[in-house]
């Protein structure tokens, strides 16, 4: 009988706050920040300081995670995310749903941003392109092409109707989404341009690159009638008449420059929601924060300046050429004033991070007493809040306790698996593994090794330095440190009895240790000490320890990349075991004490017995270091970690592969399995934790053979054709083109349209025969296709049509032939007369004219299928177009009916806002008539007094 095994699949990833490959942003209500965290999008409430959804997309059991690298909020709760892959996801956040899926960039889209109503997102990528998407239609409009390095930011000009990009080739491109086209390139940056943003005014737009200035074009307005008409009174800048043509298609000009306070290069540029802030993000540890002025304070600060110069000048210079000059000046301070850069954009303050800033975003709702709320993404996974005010800066949150500051180099579970602690270069962390929450923080050394202590609550931390320190996890104190080793100490085992534990290090040095249990001095309470009961040389650093579970044996790995196997009891020689080219990293002992696993630097698994010391198998494990091993109680299954970021399971009898589970983003350091083997937890140097649940759904080996064979086949497939995939020249002026990519789901979407024209066709031949027979003779009834689910030819081909989802539609219609293309175009007539499916008819109608435009005005067999569909379609499309019409003009009007009846949602808030104002002018009066009453009456009060005293 064929042996089945459990599969082990992720169950959680915890312990990253916010990770550097992507921005941070926050939501339309100012009270969540999105954080990306490797593959998934953190949401943070600032004010709570927890995480209370995260983003993660449902990814293939085998295939690598891929990172976030790109997060654009939109004005509603939909957020759109860029992937590594070129892929982008579509949320709704409130809800953690994904929407959509829009595939179309070859490698990680870097920059997103939408559009101001929300309809369009243009993403750029590495792959030099920029595409635009319609997000209400959830499909792919064009690509643009024409950068020659990749695509480091874009923004919206002229609500929608523009879009300028940067990228690494040092160039800004203007682009007109209207006839899809480049007309405008601008030069003069020295280094590749990082950042570009436009204020909401769209007055002033900024560049950042690692030129030792920020950058500043102005934006010519009224370009939506294509008449670009020179904003010269806003902007300062007068167009020569003789350049009226060339302005005509130029839509920035520059208009300054200003020098940056530091030399790192500009990471992001970004305004406020307001315009009134400019924030330059240096790749560093600082955050320039410029006050943009308006226009009238740009136009008095600049006639002060000109004053100024115009009284220095008649200081320094001689009586007849000051007088000359000062006369020009004073004129010149007399006429319009011209703004200049530094009219307009001052230094308000700078705010120095203590570490290495990763991302900022602006806060959209403005705090009370305060100019702007912004958020800081740091390069040690944790996020910062700060607030402005005037020319200082408060941080007012930090969030960073769900997570460690550099890469986890341990982990260790409890006998009763509710507790995990995990060791980094400067804190200890206790975590519940079940949901991922961090329970205690502790500060420490370097810890490299840990071990939580059975039937109590400590732990024991072996350090870089070697120090063991004992942690109590209750009190979430740090009870001792024990000067233990001169060396690092790389490696801790607990002995099975547990009475105590054994440390190696590189001080050459194998050390026993036993718990005590000491009084706390003037206490009743005790606590937990340990004491060093014997000592063995070694001739060599000492890299991993195993203990047998008799209790009978112990294997230490040295440096020379041997294995020494010692009784336990009299510390006497036993086995060597040699056989590894590089340092043996980790060492495991069956339960039965049959079988002693190793894994090394030379990326090889080898299983001995225990007997004899002779090796079972030699295995080619990783593609790096193997960095753990470790044995599932009382079974021979085992697992291995590895610097090629992968867990694998084997079965040590077999010597076969079971399972290989990728999800980490970088070298994977220490991972522990649960006392039941129902679960494993492993530590990574992207500084999350992950684990695996062992789950009731059984798998084959051969099945997993297959599988695997499968993958490595289609991505040798994928990589010859982009190997052999001709490389397109791309015009300097940029151009258009479709914007798509296949996928394995548009491969297998064509593959079900092309099954189910054939399958229509072959029920369409043998109705054609049964009526033929018919008119001879007669015959049994006609049985119904079961293959087509008793639908008819038509209807099973649209059943197919609609299966392709939206953004997927264009590159699984792209692959048919001619003869295919005909086929649909015969079943359009029918399909057109169902209201809900004549979007979808012109939008396959359009894409196969375009695509087989020349054979078809060529073949003649196709001239009585168009006539139809030119006499069909644009009725019902008008019809279609009235009802959306119709409807919406129904629902305006009811809302205008409630507004003017009720207080209901639809009231204007205007009006609201009108009467209350209203009503409280109305009180002012009346109080100031009061008071000026009250002031009167006691006037003629002292008056009739006095007349009353004089009389007497």
């Amino acid at each position: 009988m064929v042996k089945a095994y459990l599969r082990y699949e992720q169950a959680s990833s915890f312990g990253v706050i916010t990770s550097l490959d992507s921005n941070i942003a926050y939501d339309s209500t100012g009270k969540h920040i999105l954080a990306p965290a490797l593959e998934q999008v953190g949401i943070w409430h600032v004010r709570q300081g927890i995480r209370i959804n995260t983003l993660k997309p449902t990814s293939s059991r085998t295939g690598p995670s891929l990172a976030v690298t790109s997060i654009a909020p939109s004005a509603s709760t939909l957020v759109a995310v860029g992937y590594a892959d070129g892929s982008l996801r579509i949320w709704e956040y409130e809800k953690a749903t994904c929407e959509t899926t829009l595939n179309g960039h070859k490698s990680a889209v870097t920059a997103l941003r939408y559009n101001k109503l929300g309809s369009m997102i243009a993403s750029g990528s590495k792959d030099n392109d920029v595409i635009l998407w319609d997000v209400v239609g959830e499909t792919s409009l064009f690509r643009l092409r024409g950068h020659r390095d990749q695509v480091t930011d874009l923004v919206f000009l002229d609500s929608g109707k523009k879009l300028v990009t940067s990228s690494k080739d040092k160039f800004l491109r203007v682009w007109d989404l209207e006839t899809q086209h480049c007309m405008q390139i601008i030069s003069g940056h020295h280094s590749e341009v990082w950042s570009v943003d436009v204020d909401p005014e769209e007055r002033y737009l900024v560049t950042g690159s690692a030129d030792p200035e920020l950058r500043f074009y102005a934006v010519k307005q009224n370009m939506s009638q294509g008449s670009l008409v020179s904003d010269s009174n806003a902007n300062g800048l007068v167009a020569n008449g003789d350049h009226s043509t060339e302005n005509k298609w130029e839509v920035l000009k520059p208009f300054g420059e200003i020098q940056r306070q530091t030399k790192d290069r500009v990471s992001s540029v970004r305004y406020n929601k307001s315009g009134s802030l400019l924030a330059c993000h240096m790749a560093g540890k600082t955050i320039e924060i410029f006050r943009v002025l308006d226009e009238t304070e740009a136009k008095r600060k600049s006639k002060r300046r000109l004053r100024r110069k115009a009284k220095k000048s008649s200081k320094d210079e001689d009586e007849m050429i000051t007088g000359n000059d000062a006369s020009n000046e004073v004129e010149e301070a007399n006429s319009v004033p011209v703004p200049t850069v530094p009219d307009v954009f001052k230094l308000l303050q700078v705010i120095r991070a203590g570490r290495k800033i990763s991302s900022f975003s602006f806060c959209p709702i403005t705090p009370k007493d305060s100019l702007a709320a912004l958020a800081l993404s740091l390069n040690n996974n944790s996020l910062e809040f700060y607030t402005l005010k005037g020319s200082e800066n408060e941080k007012t949150t930090t969030i960073e306790h769900q997570g460690h500051r550099s890469d986890v180099r341990s982990v260790a579970l409890s006998d009763d698996t509710n507790l995990l602690m995990s060791t980094s270069h400067s804190e200890v962390k206790i975590w519940n593994p079940s949901t991922g929450a961090c329970l205690r923080t502790i500060a420490s050394g370097y810890g490299i090794c840990s071990l939580i202590v059975p039937k109590h609550k400590y732990g024991i931390v072996g350090t870089k330095s070697g120090v063991l320190e004992i942690i109590d996890i209750g009190s979430a104190t740090k009870v001792e440190d024990v000067e233990a080793h001169g060396g690092t100490i790389w490696s801790i085992a607990p002995i099975p009895d547990d009475s105590g534990f054994v440390t190696v290090s590189a001080d050459h040095e194998v050390k026993f240790w036993e718990y005590l249990i000491k009084k706390k001095p003037g206490q009743a309470s005790t606590e937990l000490t340990v004491s060093n009961v014997r000592s063995m040389k070694m001739n060599d650093d000492v890299l991993a320890v195993a203990i047998s579970p008799d209790s009978k044996h112990i294997a230490v790995a040295l440096l020379d990349s041997t294995v020494k196997v010692f009784y336990v009891d009299s510390l006497k020689f036993y086995l060597s075991l040699y056989g590894h080219k590089l340092p043996v990293m980790c060492i495991d002992i069956s339960s039965d004490g049959e079988l002693i696993v190793t894994g090394s630097q030379d990326k090889n698994l080898k299983i001995w017995g225990l007997d004899f010391g002779d090796c079972h198998k030699s295995i080619f494990a990783h593609d790096d270091s193997v960095m753990g091993v470790k044995f599932v109680r009382n079974t021979h299954y085992l697992f291995s970690i590895g610097k090629d970021r992968l867990v694998k399971y084997w079965d040590a009898d077999k010597f076969e592969l079971l399972l290989t589970l990728g999800g980490h983003h970088a070298e994977i350091w220490c991972f522990a399995i649960s006392n039941r083997g129902d679960f494993l937890v492993t530590g990574s140097h992207d500084r999350s934790m992950r684990r695996w649940d062992r789950t009731e759904e059984p798998f084959f080996l051969e099945e997993e053979k297959e599988k695997r064979l499968e993958e490595l086949f289609e991505s040798e497939i994928d990589n010859a054709v982009n190997r052999h995939e001709p490389q397109e020249e791309i015009p300097e002026e940029g151009v258009s083109a479709i914007a798509g990519k296949k996928t394995p789901d548009s491969l297998s979407d064509t593959d079900a349209i092309i099954d189910a024209l054939e399958v229509a066709e072959e029920e369409k031949n043998r109705v054609a025969a049964y009526e033929e027979e018919k008119t001879k003779g007669k015959v049994p009834d006609l049985l119904p296709n079961a293959v087509m689910l008793g639908l008819s030819p038509s209807d099973y081909v649209l059943r197919a049509m609609s299966k392709v989802r939206t953004n997927d539609l264009e590159q699984a219609l792209l692959p048919l032939q001619f003869s295919d293309a005909l086929k649909l175009f015969s079943y359009m007539g029918n399909w057109s007369l169902i209201p809900e499916k004549v979007e979808l008819v012109c939008r396959i109608e359009t894409f196969l004219l375009r695509t087989h435009h020349d054979q078809l005005v060529t073949t003649p067999a196709s001239r009585p299928v168009l006539s139809g569909l030119r006499d069909i379609l644009p009725p019902r499309v008008k019809e279609f177009k009235d009802i959306i019409g119709f409807n919406m003009a129904v629902m305006d009007h009811l809302s205008h009916m409630l507004a003017s009846t009720s207080d209901a949602l639809f009231k204007d808030a205007k009006v609201k806002v009108a009467e209350m104002r209203l009503r409280d002018a109305k009180r002012t009066v009346d109080r100031s008539e009061t008071k000026s009453e009250r002031k009167r009456k006691k006037k003629q009060k002292r008056v009739e007094e006095g007349h009353g005293h004089a009389l007497v």
